[in-house]
């Protein structure tokens, strides 16, 4: 059986998903599709074996602000990480594999599998999730670094896509990849049929891992092993040592290894996968009723069509509207059609410049 460690990144903010999701208290943190949060789901996801291989306990990577309230949802559900890894700032995600990379390397030896994971993504197919990443653990036992493809169903402009080039056993070399095209870019890809979304999944040996940021982003691999070579440990969390870790670059693992390796491998995962990016994103998955309408919370309804209702606490009527997203917490509001929802942004980014740090 193979042995693959989860490492589950649990430090974003999902700002997008404003005023529910918080700096202290992100998307992950909230129940938004079932009655468990999203990191539950994300760590349910991966437990346990699969065809082939077995999930390690997972390792978490999160931040300060967000240890407790994670450790108290992951303690509750009675599958408790190995590792609680703190980050004192955030630094995207290449840095979060090379630690990841360095930790597994430590524990389990240069030829253990990670699989590197958000902890705020929806995947309705959990059984096909798994079956990619037996298919994808084959390709990345050979030395591959695989990525996992979502096959588009419509021209979304705010994912990244990979295309596709040589078949491979189960899955394709990567011949390109290409971030967030415009809307008659989207709709070519679709047309090809030779792309997918770039979920953001990733799975790769750990000493692969290293030997791959070695060679492209050494910066970015020496920082994070000082950081955990000097790390703080408490039990089962790990603080990444400040110093060297707040000199480590900022960047993606898209940028600083997937688009400069040649190891890279796409792997095609058809499993009803949503990073759940906006609220608008939310109404496409939830159940709705028959005029098409999401609520959570206690919430009122006269003739409302195609909207996504959240309250937090009080009673909330909405009456007569169509494709409207309202969301009420205990402290702000937010109404937008559904097709503007990607500029909750633009509130946050006012409430940062007006000073507003209890709203965010």
């Amino acid at each position: 059986m193979t042995r693959i460690v989860p490492v589950i990144m649990s430090g974003g903010s999902g700002t997008r998903l404003w005023p529910l999701s918080r700096a202290a208290l992100p998307k992950q943190l909230h129940a938004l599709v079932t009655d468990m949060t999203m990191v539950q789901e994300t760590v349910r996801r991966v437990s346990g074996a699969g065809e082939g291989f077995d999930f390690e306990t997972p390792i978490v990577v999160l931040n300060e602000r967000q240890h407790d309230l994670a450790r108290a949802q992951l303690e509750a559900l009675g599958t408790a990480p190995s590792h609680y890894v703190v980050e004192p700032f955030g630094r995207n995600t290449a840095p979060v594999a090379a630690v990841a990379a360095e930790l597994v390397r430590r524990v389990h030896g240069e030829e253990a599998l990670i699989l590197l994971l958000p902890a705020d993504h929806h995947i309705r197919d959990v059984p096909g999730f798994r079956q990619a990443v037996g298919v994808g653990a084959g390709l990345a036992g050979q030395g591959h670094v695989v990525t996992f493809g979502i096959q588009p169903d419509s021209p979304e402009t705010g994912y990244g896509y990979i295309q596709r080039g040589e078949a491979l056993e189960g899955g394709y070399t990567v011949a390109k990849f290409t971030e967030k095209p415009d809307l008659e870019r989207a709709r070519a890809f679709l047309a090809d049929g030779g792309y997918y979304w770039n979920a953001g999944i990733f799975l790769f040996g750990a000493g692969r891992l290293q030997a791959e940021m070695r060679a492209h982003c050494s910066d970015v691999l020496d920082a994070c092993t000082a950081a955990v070579q000097r790390a703080e440990v408490s039990g089962s969390k790990i603080l990444l040592d400040p110093e060297p870790f707040e000199a480590c670059p900022s960047i993606s693992f898209d940028y600083a290894v997937m688009e400069r390796t040649d190891k890279a491998v796409v792997v095609p995962a058809d499993v009803g996968w949503s990073d759940v990016g906006a609220w608008s994103a939310l109404w496409s998955i939830a159940d709705k009723d028959a005029d098409g309408n999401a609520v959570r919370g206690d919430v009122e309804l006269v003739g409302t069509r195609n909207s996504y209702v959240l309250s937090s606490g009080q009673k909330v009527g909405v009456i007569g509207v169509e494709d409207l997203v309202v969301v009420t917490t205990e402290d702000a509001v937010l109404v937008t059609r559904r097709d503007t929802c990607q500029d909750v942004k633009t509130i946050v980014e006012r409430l940062k410049a007006e000073g507003r740090g209890d709203l965010l």
